[in-house]
């Protein structure tokens, strides 16, 4: 039986919002695809009518959940025009950052397997990680742009380091160490530039 169009775009967007989440949640390799597939409801072979490899899917899947994570940083910074960047880091250096690896920033769940890999996908995250150090860039202190862009850098590293430390410890209370002094520091470093 033929699929109409837009059910084959439904499904998918389907496959694409799962294997995001199962990515995130076990990684490139911890997943496969007869296991996505029957995550989204569909047959193992269902799969190549929409993609032709499971590579193919992780770059398409990265690409999608980096322009989420730049819709989203954008969204909390107009938000909160006043102190874009508290908002930014109340929001990332959070208890869900860390207890929901499928559903926070890909960064800080697949970084250390994409710094293993080459191609597509690392290119992806290279220019998903500039173009939030260019976001970070405009929020942060600084005299010049380029302090601002030194700091950029510095403040990116800074929050995903504390999430994936955070993700790492099993006590909570160390856990939330790294969320909220981080948080702290970053944000104590802006109020006293400004």
């Amino acid at each position: 039986m033929r699929v109409s169009r837009e059910k084959f775009a439904e499904n998918r967007e389907k496959i694409l919002t799962v294997a995001g989440v199962l990515f995130r949640e076990k990684g490139f390799d911890g997943i496969g695809v007869a296991d996505i597939m029957k995550a989204a409801g569909m047959t193992h072979g269902g799969f190549y009518g929409h993609f032709e490899s499971k590579e193919e899917l992780a770059l398409e899947v990265s690409r999608a959940l980096i322009e989420k994570v730049k819709i989203r940083w954008n969204a909390i910074i107009a938000s909160a025009p006043e102190r874009p960047l508290d908002a930014l880091l109340n929001h990332y250096l959070s208890r869900c950052s860390v207890d929901d690896p499928g559903g926070s920033c890909v960064f800080a769940s697949l970084a250390q397997e994409v710094s293993r890999s080459r191609g597509a996908v690392r290119e992806a995250f290279n220019d998903g990680l500039s173009m939030l150090v260019d976001i970070l860039s405009e929020i942060v202190p600084g005299e010049t742009s380029e302090e601002q862009r030194v700091r950029g850098f510095a403040t990116l590293s800074a929050m995903m380091g504390a999430v994936v430390l955070a993700r790492a410890v099993e006590s909570r209370e160390l856990s939330d160490n790294f969320l909220y002094t981080t948080r702290d520091a970053l944000s104590s470093a802006k109020r006293a530039d400004g």
